[in-house]
């Protein structure tokens, strides 16, 4: 990822720095970076489907945006959330189509 980001620094600085520190450098800095062993945009699906699972629709949010950048199209969203409501669960599909939309406008 070639972007740094400071999103935990940001949000999360003053409350729990360590924990911003771990995001920022840890998740995103190393584990996010090894664009080698897997792609950004790979890694984007996977966690847009992990957290479309645990139903954590902020995150959720968050992580369409960021796949938004990494070259996932908005059919594609669709496509991974239909799958996955038939493995996660129905409604959770319902809540996380206005997510997409509100991402990739209508």
């Amino acid at each position: 990822m070639a972007e740094k980001q400071t999103v935990g620094r940001d949000r999360l600085g003053k409350l729990a720095p360590k924990f911003a520190e771990l995001n920022d450098d840890v998740l995103f800095g190393e584990v996010w970076s090894r664009e080698d062993k897997l792609s950004a945009r790979d890694r984007s699906m996977i966690t847009i489907a992990a957290l479309f699972s645990a139903g954590l629709y902020p995150q959720l949010k968050s992580h369409l945006e960021l796949g938004k950048k990494h070259g996932i199209t908005k059919e594609e969203a669709v496509e991974i959330v239909t799958q996955l409501a038939f493995y996660c669960g129905w409604p959770k599909a319902w809540s996380t189509f206005p997510l997409i939309e509100e991402v990739y406008g209508d």
